[in-house]
């Protein structure tokens, strides 16, 4: 009876169809480099999680739980079977050691969200419910579970505390602005948190094509018949690379009081991270595993972050990002410059721009002997 009963429970543990599994896999692994380096830098703060936990007491963190509890649905065998199969699915293949608890709220808005300090709690609402088939919604509870996993409810809890704190003091001109700042920084943190849980939502799914149907459908809602993944994408290609400096500035206004990226951008993105190289190393079992956590350098991945961003800069085709590149290129060929003794300057004009002889004034020549000395080399100016 216990033989049949063990089998039952790994049984229970086990993904629907053949996914990959990623034993004792490290949240580092799908994190966005500029999520990843705050997150790593968190962690180091030895106590910050048990300090932050502490003062929960200021954040309805207990209210929301009995509110769930008490008005929602909670996901079991009983009610919404084939969620909760999801949802164990996506924590047996990120190995997330404890199945959080998930309720179903009544909310024609597509939604979902992990949230809780001391122990997180994933809620979707019925219209995402009644919006995703399976596999899309196997994403959605593997982004969920990949917020659980990161530890994101933690930290994105400080920015729900911030920014009803900036509500507070917004009759104070200095301390609301400095309050802010944080926010906007946090919001951009947040951001990036998204992109993360995407990736994860896609090493659960391990289907492309269900993640970007998805997006969709969340974009557009249930008329999937009459939507292109191509179509989307090349939306996304539009936004970021159409219109001028005006569109720039714009975008960047729609886009700071935001938490979470434009969806079309958040296609593009897994798309792109989809046809990496990181992301079949992780399909072929190379990952960074949690008993190499504590190891991490946040200088490491300070520098990894800065990386990322230079590197999307670079490669933005939009107009005020290649205006960024552009001047960021031409200092820095000035500053070469500048480097090897002004010698780019001093080493005289092109021949095609040589004064003719005929053209010099009086005072081009004068004498040597009539100039007086110098004191110093371009090489001496260093």
């Amino acid at each position: 009876m216990s033989d049949n009963g063990h089998q039952q429970n790994e049984h229970e543990n086990v993904p629907s169809r053949q996914r990959r599994r990623f034993e004792g896999i490290s949240s580092r692994t799908y994190e966005h480099p500029a999520d990843r380096s705050a997150l790593v830098a968190l962690r180091k703060l030895s106590g910050f999680d048990t300090v932050f936990k502490a003062l929960s007491g200021l954040l309805p963190e207990r209210s929301l739980r009995l509110l769930f509890l008490s008005d929602s649905v909670r996901v079991s065998d009983a009610q919404f079977a084939h969620l909760n199969t999801t949802l164990r699915d996506a924590c047996h293949i990120l190995d997330l050691e404890k199945v959080p608890p998930m309720y179903v709220a009544q909310d024609p808005q597509p939604n979902a969200m992990c949230i809780g300090l001391d122990e997180p709690i994933i809620v979707v609402t019925t219209g995402l419910v009644e919006l995703l088939d399976e596999e899309e919604m196997r994403a959605v509870v593997g982004h969920e579970v990949g917020h659980a996993l990161s530890g994101h409810a933690v930290y994105r809890t400080i920015l729900l505390f911030l920014t009803n704190l900036a509500l507070r003091v917004a009759w104070i001109p200095l301390g609301n602005i400095a309050i802010m700042a944080i926010v906007t920084a946090l919001r951009e943190w947040f951001r990036k948190s998204e992109l993360s849980a995407d990736r994860a939502g896609l090493l659960v799914g391990q289907d492309l094509k269900a993640s970007m149907r998805g997006l969709m459908k969340l974009a557009g809602g249930n008329h999937l018949h009459e939507m292109n993944v191509d179509a989307f994408l090349e939306q996304a290609e539009e936004y970021e690379a159409g219109g001028d400096l005006r569109d720039s500035v714009l975008k960047i206004l729609n886009t700071l009081p935001r938490t979470h990226p434009f969806t079309t951008v958040r296609a593009a993105e897994l798309k792109k991270w989809a046809e990496s190289r990181d992301y079949q190393r992780i399909m072929d079992g190379h990952y960074p595993r949690r008993t190499e956590d504590k190891e991490t350098s946040v200088s490491d991945s300070f520098r990894q972050s800065a990386a990322s961003y230079a590197t999307d800069v670079k490669n933005s085709k939009d107009p005020l990002m290649k205006l960024v590149s552009d001047i960021a290129g031409g200092a820095g060929d000035l500053g070469g410059r500048v480097r090897r003794g002004f010698g780019g300057f001093a080493g005289g004009t092109p021949k095609d721009q040589t004064a003719p002889k005929d053209q010099t004034t009086p005072e081009d020549r004068t004498s040597p002997k009539d100039q007086p000395p110098r004191d110093s080399t371009p090489e001496d100016d260093d």
